[in-house]
């Protein structure tokens, strides 16, 4: 039986689907352990866990909520304000705080790193794709490993005109014009990481090859994509093989207390994520406007907001909580109002929810135009929605409008999903690792 390590950052939106599909591998014969930050351990389920912190920037379920330093509190408030002046300024902070931020303590990842393979003696690992500094760590010391990318298929970089945070696509309600300081902005922290993760293995591994960039050091031989493998995707990598999950995400029973809160209404649920549930301006928006439907129930992850958004919960409509059980509450739904991440976005093409996009920052430009093209969702600009908008938007949601072709795109994200992943996956691996 193959020994698989599987690393995960301290994001629970990465960490949640890595420990789903680390539990399809088992289920495919290999011995998994799930290495991540000590938050994570019950994501395990089951499977050896061992303690590894990656980066020092954390996300264990709200952001706002999560302890971390001062620094990295900043950094999230900085990003925050700059989604509300539009995504060409939400793309420039985050790419500005990546070029100053993702490699921090490369040297003590790969020590760890180092020492949890002599210990535990794997076969191969599985590290995503967005964890920089681990996977620089499994390169300089020339171990085997799989990439998992758990965000938008163009976070694999494949062409030289390519920049990671230079979205490659765009919906039809956010489309900028002028991105020439975007480009640049992307530009110099390629080049900046690149000339980091050179500088690292001249010191630490001056054996092993630099990559030419170091966006592209993705594994050699598999990355496992969370998403379905639309016609229309960019370009990607000509190697590795790739793996499209379609989704990474198990069966979750609904508690009668909750099902309870849902009798007799059709229901609206509106999540913005754990980071962007900050912003409760757009909450307060969504909200009203799906209250404008006379016979729904409106339910609300708020995150950090609840206080905020109170007197919404006056109307026995409105169910708001902090987190609410997202996977177990969308067979319950019938539209969905979400921020066009990557989770949410597969989560609800598995259960054949239509959702109203509404993008910020990151990849989620991308997803929402994939919600678009693919007849899932509609999307809108949330920094100048209003009610009237979410409530004409979900009334077509509701009605079936805007959404051809979503249950056949459903049946074919269910076929794909982490046990046919997983079972690839391990074929692939099989026959490139054994054969080093």
């Amino acid at each position: 039986m193959p020994r698989a390590v599987v690393i995960s950052p301290p994001f629970r939106s990465h960490a949640q689907p890595l420990s789903v599909l680390a539990r399809s591998l088992c289920g495919a014969g290999v011995d998994v352990v799930f290495a991540s930050t000590p938050e994570f351990a019950d994501l395990a389920g089951g499977l050896d866990f061992v303690p590894l912190r990656t980066t020092r920037n954390a996300n264990t379920g709200i952001a706002q909520n999560t302890v971390q330093d001062s620094g990295s509190t900043r950094r999230l408030d900085e990003f925050l304000d700059s989604t509300r002046r539009g995504a060409v300024p939400a793309l420039l902070t985050q790419t500005a705080h990546r070029r100053a931020d993702v490699l921090a303590s490369p040297e003590e990842v790969l020590a760890d790193v180092a020492a949890l393979h002599e210990r535990l003696r794997p076969d191969w690992y599985l590290v995503d794709q967005l964890n920089y500094a681990a996977t620089l760590a499994l390169h300089a010391l020339g171990l085997p490993y799989a990439s998992f990318c758990p965000g938008h298929p163009t976070y694999l970089v494949a062409r030289d005109d390519q920049y990671f945070g230079l979205p490659q696509l765009w919906p039809s309600a956010v489309a900028p014009t002028d991105l020439a300081e975007l480009r640049e902005a992307t530009r110099l922290t390629d080049l900046r990481f690149t000339e980091l993760f050179a500088d690292f293995l001249r010191r630490h591994a001056p054996r092993r090859p630099v990559p030419r960039r170091a966006f592209a050091l993705t594994s050699p031989h598999a990355a496992v994509l969370n998403y379905p493998r639309f016609p229309w995707l960019p370009p990607l990598p000509e190697e590795p093989d790739l793996v499209f999950l379609g989704h990474c995400t198990e069966p979750a029973r609904l508690d009668e207390a909750w099902a309870a809160r849902l009798t007799g209404r059709r229901v609206v649920l509106i999540a913005l994520g754990t980071f962007l549930s900050a912003r409760d301006d757009v909450l307060r928006t969504a909200v009203t406007g799906a209250l404008g439907i006379p016979d729904v129930t409106v339910v609300v992850a708020a995150g950090a907001r609840v206080e905020a958004l109170a007197d919404l919960a006056a109307d026995p409509r409105v169910v708001l909580e902090a987190e609410v059980p997202q996977r177990a509450l969308l067979p319950h739904v019938h539209a969905l109002v979400h921020h066009g991440g990557n989770n949410t976005f597969t989560e609800a093409l598995e259960a054949g929810v239509p959702a109203l996009v509404l993008p910020f920052s990151s990849d989620q430009f991308c997803v929402a135009h994939d919600a678009e093209r693919s007849g899932a969702g509609v999307c809108l600009d949330p920094n100048a929605l209003t009610a009237s908008q979410v409530e004409t938007a979900l009334r077509g949601l509701l009605g079936g409008g805007g959404t051809p072709g979503l249950l056949a795109l459903r049946d074919e994200v269910r076929a794909a999903g982490p046990d046919r992943g997983a079972a690839a996956l391990v074929d692939v691996l099989d026959r490139k690792v054994a054969a080093r």
